[in-house]
């Protein structure tokens, strides 16, 4: 899966109709709710949309025929492979109608065209992970996590005999970084899942 970088948008004309599309990465329900209020035009005919975070999905054809409009903006998201994405395709009609497959290809295609020229990087599935290291292993320790760049210390505790590290770590490696931790301290440190 893929997500968003930063916030991108696209514009075209279709039979004298204007489609503008805008496409930002949102991390929440709340966080699509609130960029799509912020970014539909009310001098404009429609303002339709969709958005995806993870299973969850809405779309609206603002007026349109039913399933011509916020339908295909899902499909555009579904078919790049994103995630944690949100769409407005705002119309402003030109006077010549274009029928349901012409609904469907413009509002679709707006949203496609203004995705594939977004910039976007992969989402890696993470799990937290906690980790408890003496003082005389946490230089080797860190060393050897910062060999994974997606690798993250979320929190450092120190306590009486060193230091208690809390872990963003790539799900597909997890294995192999507890393995490479215990190997580098005789078996001292143990990546274990956060409880």
């Amino acid at each position: 899966m893929f997500a968003l970088e930063r916030v991108e948008n696209f514009e075209q004309i279709v039979k004298k109709s204007r489609f503008r599309a805008i496409a930002a990465p949102v991390a929440s329900e709340q966080a699509a709710k609130d960029f799509l209020a912020s970014h539909s035009e009310t001098g404009a005919n429609h303002n339709c949309w969709a958005w995806r975070i993870g299973q969850s999905y809405r779309f609206s054809d603002d007026g349109e025929p039913s399933g011509t409009a916020g339908k295909p903006i899902l499909q555009a998201i579904d078919g790049q492979s994103l995630d944690k994405v949100a769409v407005v395709v705002t119309r402003w009609f030109g006077g010549v109608l274009l029928g349901t497959g012409g609904l469907i290809r413009a509002y679709g295609g707006t949203a496609a065209a203004c995705l594939r020229a977004a910039s976007i990087i992969e989402l890696i599935p993470t799990l937290d992970a906690e980790i408890t290291v003496q003082f005389s292993d946490l230089a080797l320790v860190k060393a050897k996590l910062a060999a994974f760049p997606s690798v993250r210390i979320v929190q450092e505790t120190f306590v009486d005999s060193g230091a208690a590290l809390v872990l963003t770590v790539p799900q597909a490696s997890a294995a192999d970084i507890a393995v490479i931790l215990a190997d580098a301290t005789s078996g001292r440190v143990v990546l274990a899942p956060e409880s």
